[in-house]
């Protein structure tokens, strides 16, 4: 152990550790722009010179690879470090930029607001961070120096598109100026990267809520598995809980009830190419605002734009792929009041200017209506119609910098241009993308919407014609938090209900095969909604599991030989029936 005083404070240490680990521990700020926890230092920038003292020596050294030694004295802020730092920062931006966030924070913190060398129009430093995780962690080796001198530059082997690369974005999550930019394949910048809801890294927590809570790994996404490096999760893991050799496992267990309730996915607006979603920065789904909304997300509760401010005014624009004859027809039910709700925040965090861009408010529930009317009494402002277009084409001085919402208002009866910092999209709630084969698997009903059908919409809304199986929540259809938290308590008491008789009643009216009428044809076997009809290898007919058939009669209707018929329904009985009606009493 050393006991290391910095700037006056003192701390016991274990030796290995540097001047910039004992820095951090004292909670002392000394700037970096070359460190990287996960990479062994080596001082590139020297931003992080400090002085140090030992007897009647002085001398800079950089913190962040110098070791600590018992009786080390460190002044980190002192006159003469400042002045070296001021140095440094000069030569860093003769090459750089001025307009580099990082660099221009740290001029303005040492008072820098004119320099000796020049200024430089690069964003890169060279610090060599990026090169370096692209070799040590990555493994590789995609990028490197290359030239002398002025010249020297980050590059590909000739400048060319590696081959090597396999677009982890490592080199862009530790370069510490921005130089380093992901794109999409199609060229274009991803903006508001952090606000997707599901994992922004290859090992994380799915989604925010998740159950249980704990973290896994995309084996697509992660670098381990594409190159058989890095392992830094491995290393920082302190339970030792990360073991890359396990597989997955598929358990089977006998039940007797199951209930759906998976959920939904949300609309993707940028195939609604005119909204500029992906296309245009600050242009936002609903999600992503929540996201950004919520105190432990990316912006910890902050509403801001892509440049970090925060915007003045923003425009909601309801019904984004619902209620749209080209997407779906269909109201999607929450909408409305989550926009709402956008505005209340809006103003209450920010006090922006809110536009709400709807087509009908469908305030419908109680206390909903009367949440409208606050909102009118704060100022926020509804424009009735559908908007048009979103562009970023300025006509007027106004509109310069903004993005434009050019939309038909039908209450005064006149197309408007209204120019906003931040646009979100109150996108449509639809079926999950494999609710068939989840429906196949559990030979239960889709409407042509995609969601799962009920057994009745009245007398049975979480049940379905396949006994023992139950849905809950939106992949029935639309609907609020209230409604799916009762649908799920209605479905669990339903699925309970079912366990605790210890019988299943099945129907008396079932399908009847006559064998001597049946060829054998297997058309019936196919047409079968509750899978009840299996053809027998040896007999060669179709055979009828009574447990499972629910007397629909599809089977009866499609049978060409006429060898299907229900229980109770059989011609004899019917025409009885018709005859007993005939007479009269």
């Amino acid at each position: 152990m050393a006991t290391v005083t910095i700037d006056d404070q003192k701390l016991e240490i274990e030796d290995e550790k540097t001047i910039l680990d004992v820095a951090k521990k004292l909670g002392i700020r000394i700037p970096t722009l070359c460190h990287n926890e996960m990479i062994e230092p080596y001082a590139a920038c020297r931003i992080c010179s400090v002085e140090i003292v030992r007897g009647k020596r002085r001398r800079i050294v950089t913190a962040c690879n110098y070791p600590v030694s018992d009786g080390l004295v460190v002044y980190s802020n002192n006159e003469r470090v400042r002045k070296i730092r001021k140095i440094i920062l000069e030569l860093l931006l003769a090459r750089c930029s001025a307009e580099v966030p990082i660099l221009k924070e740290l001029a303005e913190e040492y008072g820098l607001e004119e320099w000796r060398f020049g200024r430089g129009k690069e964003e890169c430093i060279l610090c060599g961070l990026c090169v370096r995780v692209c070799d040590e962690i990555v493994g590789v080796q995609a990028i490197a120096f290359a030239n002398r001198g002025a010249d020297r530059e980050v590059t590909t082997p000739f400048g060319t598109e590696s081959e090597a690369c396999i677009a982890c974005g490592a080199c862009a999550f530790v370069c510490p100026t921005g130089a380093i930019k992901l794109e999409e394949l199609e060229g274009l910048q991803i903006v508001h990267q952090d606000l997707c809801l599901g994992p922004a890294r290859a090992i994380a927590v799915p989604f925010l809520q998740a159950v249980p809570n704990v973290p896994v790994i995309d084996k697509d996404a992660c670098i381990h598995f594409r190159t058989g490096e890095c392992h830094i999760c491995e290393k920082v893991c302190e339970p030792e809980a990360i073991n890359f050799e396990m597989e997955e496992k598929e358990i089977e267990v006998e039940v007797g009830a199951a209930i759906l309730a998976t959920g939904f996915e949300p609309f993707d607006p940028s195939v609604i190419t005119q909204y500029g979603y992906g296309r245009m920065k600050n242009v936002i789904t609903s999600l992503e605002f929540e996201r950004m909304n919520c105190a432990a997300g990316p912006t910890a509760g902050k509403i801001l734009m892509v440049d970090g401010k925060e915007p003045k005014s923003v425009g909601i624009i309801h019904c984004v792929g619902s209620r749209d004859k080209e997407y779906h027809e269909y109201c999607s039910a929450v909408c409305c009041m989550y926009a709402l709700k956008y505005g209340h925040l809006l103003k209450e965090k920010i006090n922006a200017e809110v536009y709400n861009f709807y087509i009908d408010l469908r305030c419908y529930k109680k206390g909903y209506e009367e949440f409208y009317h606050r909102l009118l009494e704060e100022d926020i402002r509804f424009v009735r119609g559908k908007v048009a277009e979103v562009s970023d084409f300025a006509i007027y001085e106004k509109e310069r910098g903004k993005l434009i919402i050019r939309c038909e208002d039908t209450l005064i009866g006149i197309i408007r241009r209204i120019p906003v910092d931040m646009i979100v999209l109150c996108t449509a709630i639809q079926a999950r993308s494999d609710a068939l084969e989840t429906a196949r698997t559990f030979t239960i009903g889709q409407g042509k919407d995609g969601f799962f059908i009920e057994k009745h919409p009245k007398l049975a809304p979480v049940a379905t014609m396949n006994d023992a199986i139950y849905i809950a929540g939106v992949c029935q259809g639309p609907k609020d938090i209230p409604e799916s938290v009762a649908q799920g308590s209605a479905a669990a008491s339903a699925a309970l209900s079912a366990l605790v008789k210890g019988k299943a009643e099945i129907e008396s009216i079932v399908a009847v095969i006559d064998e001597d009428k049946c060829a054998g044809c297997r058309i019936c076997n196919g047409l079968c909604p509750s899978t009840a009809i299996s053809f027998d290898e040896e007999k060669k007919i179709s055979v009828v599991n009574e447990a499972l058939c629910k007397g629909c009669g599809t089977c009866g209707a499609g049978c060409p030989s006429g060898a299907i018929t229900s229980r109770h329904f059989t011609d004899r009985q019917i025409v009885a029936e018709i005859e007993g009606i005939m007479q009269g009493p």
